[in-house]
């Protein structure tokens, strides 16, 4: 490969990649919405208690009112760590998108990295910040891609179906 002294050239590195992907069967609805749900649940047992521990222990409330809140700072960063750091750590299935069957694959690379699984978790609060709407592209994407997918460049697959 011949290249001019000192200029920098566009390689497309993700056309390889494109290939691998092609043909996978990708994940139903029902599949995306199960596993959302489970995480959601998870991550609200996570935050609850952290939550409470901050209240009384740091704080010294005595009249606590907790509520899931996506214009508290705390409740949005546990959010976007639990899922950022489940799909990381676990390899493209956070535990929700394990009992749904499913798994997240990078459209750029062989495996997802720390800041891609972190893009999909601001992902869902841009989807619940457009009202939903980021979530239903599912239903008109020919690739069934979400607001988070298109944010972090990856796809859900159907992990049952995979061969």
């Amino acid at each position: 490969m011949s290249t001019e002294k000192g200029i920098r050239r566009f390689h497309m590195h993700s056309h390889a990649r494109m290939l691998a992907l092609n043909g996978l069967p990708l994940a139903a609805f029902w599949q995306r919405l199960l596993g959302n749900a489970v995480d959601l649940f998870i991550a609200v047992a996570i935050w609850a208690p952290l939550e409470l521990a901050w209240r009384l222990l740091l704080l010294h409330e005595t009249n606590i009112h907790v509520v899931w809140d996506f214009h508290e700072l705390g409740n949005v960063a546990v959010m976007i760590l639990y899922w950022g750091f489940a799909l990381y750590f676990g390899h493209g299935q956070t535990p929700g998108k394990w009992v749904a069957r499913t798994r997240v694959m990078s459209l750029t690379g062989p495996k997802l990295g720390l800041w891609q699984c972190i893009e999909r978790g601001l992902g869902y609060g841009a989807s619940v910040l457009e009202g939903g709407l980021g979530f239903a592209q599912f239903f008109w994407d020919s690739n069934r891609m979400c607001a988070q997918d298109r944010l972090a460049e990856t796809i859900v697959v159907d992990v049952r179906k995979r061969s």
